[in-house]
């Protein structure tokens, strides 16, 4: 399968990330002073060249269409194991007794973000690791590789439920599901953010844990959905927004309280809990 894609040569690749931010980006691949990233369909991709190139005229920007199995490839052969807080994050099936007495999952590279070499994965996996999954419930938001959900399983959480608009996306995630038997109690579904109220709405359907790891501009328009979804005193985690978009999501949450948060480089991790009284 090819996937649409731009590549952006100049700028800084987080200021490039925050523009394409509601362009719904699948995943980015930073090589030396170059960026390619990645869009579900050629017409967004070409809606976001435009707004980059009216952002950043002096950049170089070219429209590409990229294998999928190619890139995956290409990915694995560079990519190496990653100890995030007290779980390892595999990029293929690690060899035998390496890793098995410990917290360790296996997250092949895909188009979907998470495999945990992304700042905004590894700030949602210690924040998973601050909390305490056992017998909780996990709703994890725009799921792209799973790991957040198969995370959750493994650090103890009596279900968890991944869910993503991205056919390909939720497809991976399976995979990678499969690659970690450890992992019992995950589904993924195929599902718009739309969703996540409806969920909330069905008897037991208000998870304890949300988790969604979107970008600024989406967390803050869908905030009243995804507080919708957790239970009365119910943690919410988010990350994937830059730091300048700190305080406008921190507000789309009210009245969840902000409870921690976390930053690596330029991006930031949020904790919110919800009140008891969701009314």
């Amino acid at each position: 399968m090819f996937y649409p894609a731009l590549s952006v040569t100049g700028p800084d690749g987080e200021f490039v990330l925050a523009v394409v931010d509601d362009y719904f980006p699948t995943a980015a691949d930073q090589n030396d002073n170059s960026l390619t990233i990645y869009f579900r369909d050629a017409r967004t991709r070409d809606a976001a060249k435009q707004a980059l190139a009216a952002a950043f005229p002096e950049a170089a920007i070219a429209a590409r269409e990229v294998d999928d199995e190619d890139w995956a490839r290409r990915s694995q052969e560079n990519l190496q194991p990653i100890s995030v807080g007290r779980m390892t994050v595999y990029p293929r099936l690690r060899p035998s007794g390496v890793g098995e007495a410990g917290l360790s999952i296996v997250i092949q590279p895909s188009m979907g973000f998470g495999t945990g070499h992304h700042a905004t994965t590894r700030l949602c996996l210690l924040a998973l690791q601050r909390e305490d999954l056992v017998g909780k419930t996990v709703l994890d938001v725009g799921t792209g590789s799973g790991i957040l959900a198969i995370a959750a399983a493994r650090l103890g959480a009596s279900g968890a439920v991944g869910i993503d608009n991205d056919p390909d996306a939720v497809q991976a995630a399976c995979e990678n599901l499969e690659l970690n038997p450890e992992a019992t109690k995950v589904t993924f579904e195929v599902a718009e953010l739309e969703a996540v109220r409806l969920k909330a709405d069905t008897p037991g359907g208000a998870t304890d844990i949300v988790v969604a790891n979107l970008t600024g501009a989406l967390l803050t328009r869908e905030a009243h959905r995804i507080l919708g979804a957790v239970c009365r005193g119910g943690r919410i985690i988010v990350s994937g927004l830059l730091a300048a978009e700190r305080d406008q999501v921190v507000e789309a949450f009210k009245p969840a309280a902000l409870v921690a948060e976390a930053r690596e480089d330029e991006w930031v991790a949020a904790t919110f809990q919800a009140p008891n009284d969701l009314s």
